[in-house]
């Protein structure tokens, strides 16, 4: 085995918002608002909680890492072969917040998970901006 195979790549998505950090938390972990812009979840951001994310196509395991509020959440997300972990940060701006997602863990011997999450996260990203455009 060389040392390369130990490698993991990582999807990351940064946008700044025109929101403030408090509204996009909200978003991020209720449960009604998660299944308008990502999947049906039985989240609660609470450290060692494990939901599942559910879509028409299947489902994802996770578990919440860390949350420091409307600043930091991160969980695992995977399945049987998927081993990975969603990191969101969230840094206020005068503006609004800059919103960076990373998902971390993909081996290389896993394109298709890959390529499905660089796919997957602008369009999650998208539906996210039309839920905070729309709450209040």
């Amino acid at each position: 085995m060389n040392e390369t195979s130990a490698e993991t790549l990582s999807v990351v998505v940064e946008q700044h918002v025109p929101y403030p950090p408090e509204k996009i938390w909200c978003a991020l972990t209720q449960p009604h608002l998660i299944e308008e812009w990502l999947m049906k979840a039985d989240f609660e951001p609470i450290v060692g909680h494990c939901f599942s994310l559910r879509a028409d196509w299947g489902a994802v395991d996770c578990q919440v890492l860390e949350v420091e509020p409307n600043r930091t959440l991160s969980y695992t997300w995977g399945d049987s072969n998927l081993k990975s972990v969603v990191t969101w940060t969230l840094t206020p701006t005068s503006t609004g917040t800059h919103l960076c997602m990373e998902q971390s863990g993909f081996r290389p011997d896993q394109p298709r998970y890959y390529q499905g999450a660089k796919a997957g996260w602008p369009q999650f990203f998208a539906n996210l901006e039309q839920v905070l455009a729309r709450i209040d």
